[in-house]
This record gives structure tokens, sequence and C-alpha cells, in this order.
């Protein structure tokens, strides 16, 4: 008598996916929100831009907020596999492709474009002249999708992980940076006194900060503008290094930076994706430090240029930071830093480009005192710090040998130890005895 099989539960789909109704009411106030933004796009909300704007964010904020409640909800508190790497959309499937393909469309459109969007960034114009500012642009459209992505998803982690104070806490940072000091505050500033600047962004991720024209064009603008070319400075200089020991870097990367914001919130069911290959290991550093190396030679060159007896490195100064830009500023940042999040994890950008992650790197791995501690008697290798480590490190090799983890990529979002059922791995801040470095480097 032959046996049925239920292919639901086969190997290659060993969770099936069952959307309760709730779930399936979210994904569809979801799809409302963005067929009123397609409307937009094509010119359909004319004379109607609030009507849209409250119309899309609202139905797409608590779709969000209404799956993701009820995808947890009755659920114990713990590791959150479920399956998640089987789902089209987080498993390089159909939906996967149609994801990356759509956010890398959006930001080529973002960047390049924008005047196709003329529709869609019309129906922010209330909310740009509610605070101060003239009809909204392409970037004060990006800076509202950013800010409520990561205000909405990160409602959903804090759901998610809501077993570990340690998550709670570091995202509600990140939600509160991003939310007061990377969007409200700029533009308050900039309708207060036409001068925008980013607080949660230090060079060299924002990599103009410090050129000479935007240095001279800060402090055209008085005493504030002064006060921000001072706080640039002295934040790369002092308060970066000072932090970093105490903390690691994940007291930016993990707690304040919008760009490890947006991975670590919307980017969340894609971070198991990341290559966790010796030959990706390689790659990154390879190439995150020769990025690094590459705007601290364009910024040297254009302050160099304007001295008179170098005046004529003025062109190809100005060259090299306008072809950097185009590269890393937004092909890399942008569009393969976010479009990529289904193909290759949530921190592309983070863990491969990023030079403020690779300067904080560099300091966190030779006199942080900030290291993930391993009780290698207690590992039972299930592989789900390996797997679950949106930086490509391969925890569960460390913790098999009971040796501490101090890796320049590593951003401490501390998820490794969240989902260790055996509580093997510790976030600590401590007395560096030496060892550990030592033992990395023979890793």
């Amino acid at each position: 008598m032959s046996q049925q099989v239920d292919k639901s539960l086969s190997l290659a789909n060993p969770s099936p996916r069952n959307l309760s109704n709730p779930q399936k009411l979210g994904l569809g106030l979801v799809g409302i929100g963005l067929a009123f933004l397609i409307v937009a796009l094509f010119g359909g909300a004319k004379g109607q831009s609030l009507f849209f704007l409250i119309s899309s964010l609202s139905t797409m904020s608590i779709g969000g907020l209404l799956y993701g409640y009820f995808e947890y909800k009755g659920r114990p508190a713990g590791i959150k596999n479920h399956g998640v790497m089987f789902f089209s959309e987080s498993s390089k499937g159909v939906w996967g492709w149609i994801i990356g393909i759509t956010l890398t469309t959006f930001y080529v459109f973002l960047y390049w474009f924008p005047e196709y969007m003329a529709g869609l960034i019309s129906i922010f114009d209330p909310l740009s002249h509610a605070i101060g500012k003239g009809n909204a642009s392409n970037w004060f459209m990006y800076g509202v999708f950013y800010t409520v992505a990561i205000l909405v998803m990160g409602v959903k982690f804090l759901y998610k992980y809501r077993h570990n104070r340690y998550q709670m806490i570091r995202t509600g940072s990140v939600m509160f940076f991003q939310l007061g000091f990377a969007f409200l505050l700029p533009n308050i500033l900039y309708q207060m006194k036409d001068v925008y600047y980013d607080w949660t962004s230090i060079w060299p991720l924002r990599y103009y900060e410090l050129f000479p024209n935007s240095v001279n064009d800060l402090l055209s603008h008085g005493g504030l503008g002064k006060f921000m070319v001072f706080w640039g400075v002295i934040s790369i200089l002092l308060i970066t290094p000072i932090l970093t020991y105490f903390f690691g870097k994940r007291w930016y990367c993990s707690w304040v930076c919008g760009c490890g914001g947006l991975a670590e919130t919307a980017g969340d069911s894609f971070r198991h994706l990341s290559d966790k290959s010796l030959k990706a290991w390689k790659v990154e550093r390879w190439l995150i430090y020769s990025i690094l190396v590459l705007i601290v030679l364009v910024t040297g060159f254009l302050w160099a240029a304007k001295l008179p007896a170098l005046s004529s490195m003025q062109g190809v100064a100005g060259e090299m930071s306008k072809w950097y830009g185009f590269f890393i500023g937004a092909i890399f940042s942008g569009i393969i830093g976010v479009g990529f999040y289904p193909l290759m994890g949530s921190r592309v950008w983070c863990r491969f480009g990023c030079p403020m992650a690779a300067f904080l790197g560099l300091q966190q791995r030779f006199f942080s005192r900030f290291r993930i501690t391993t009780n290698g008697g207690q590992c039972i290798s299930c592989g789900n710090c390996s797997t679950y480590c949106e930086m490509g490190i391969d925890v569960r090799a460390y913790a098999q040998k009971g040796q501490n983890i101090v890796r320049a990529s590593c951003v401490g979002c501390g998820i490794c130890a969240a989902v260790c059922p055996r509580g093997v791995l510790k976030l600590e801040n401590g007395p560096d005895s030496g060892q550990s470095r030592v033992e990395e480097g023979n890793y």
C-alpha cells in the first residue's frame, strides 16, 4: 500500500506557510498602500496630495504592523527560524528576485532620473510645507520612506525579540536616532538656518562632509555652521575612538547609524543570506579597506589642491571625488547596499563597502574592550549563530574552539547570542588579555 506524501512538508519546504486571516489583511493593506503610490507615480494624485500621502503611508504602516504582530503572536520567546530560509522572498526565490529588482530600480530612478518620479514626489509636498520647506525633493521623499521603514519594521523587530532586553534597547535606539537626529532635526534646522546636516552620519561615511567646499559652506552659516564643522572633526578624532574603545563599533553600527538601522529592521528577514565562506571574508577585507584608503586620499587631495603650489591637482582631485560619489556613494551604498538585501543579505554595504565600518573595525580589532565571549563546552554546533550573522562571520567555528570573537567586521548586533539555545555566547566589555586577537589572526 503506497503512502501519500505531503509535499508541503518535504525537505524543500519543511515549514509550510499558513498565513492567518489578520496576516492576509495586513498584506492586503500593504498592497493598497503600494497601489496609492503607483497611482501617484503616474500622475493620478494631482490636487489630492495630502489624501494620497496619508492613505499610502498609513495603510502600509498599519498593514506591516498587523502582519508582524500576528507573525509572532502566541509563539514562545526565543529562536525565530520558522522556515524563513525556505520562503520565496527570503531564500533567493522568485519573490526575492522581484523585491531585489524593484528596490534596485527604485534607487536608479531616485539617484539619476528623479524627474520620472515627479508625481510620486509631489504627494510629499504637504509634509515638506508643514515643516517650513518648499516643495518636496526626491531626497525628502526618500528620507520619509526610510524613516517610516525603520519605525514600522523596528516595531516588528521589537516584538520578535521581546524576550531579549539588549535587542529591545538597541532597536529603540536606532529608531530614536533615525527619527530625531537623521530626519526631524536636520529638516528643522534647514527650515530655520538654511543648512542641512545629518547628525547621525560621520566622515568617512558621509564622505563629502570634510571636503573643502562642504566645510566652507558650513562656515558661511555663522555659529551653527562652525559648530557643525567642529562636531564633524571632533566626532571622528575624539568621540569615535573613545566610544569604540569602551563599546566596540556596535555603539555606532548597531545603535546609531541609519544604514545599520535599516539593515537590522527592514532587512532582518534577509540576514541569513550573508556569505560565510573564507573567500567572501578575503574579498570583504580587501574591498572595504581599499574604499577607506580611497576616501582618505580623495579628501586629502582636495585639501592639498587648495595650496597654491599644488593647485594643478584640482582637476584630478575633483574627478576623484566625482567618481567616488558615483561608484561608492551611489551605486555601492545605495543601489547595491539596499537593493541587494534579498540576494546577498542585509549588510552588504556595511560589510563590503562602508569606510566608517572599516575605520571603526580597525579600532575594535586592535584596542577595543568589546568582544563576544564563548563557552565552548556548552556548544552543541547547531549553527544558529553562524546562520544569522549578517556580517558573514562563522561564529560557530569560534564557539566550538572556545575562542572569544574579536572581529573587525562584527557590529555587535547580538543576534548570535539571542538565537543560541545554550547561552554559549555573551557580549562583554572588559579588559583585554590580547589572546583573542592572536587567535583571530590564526582563523
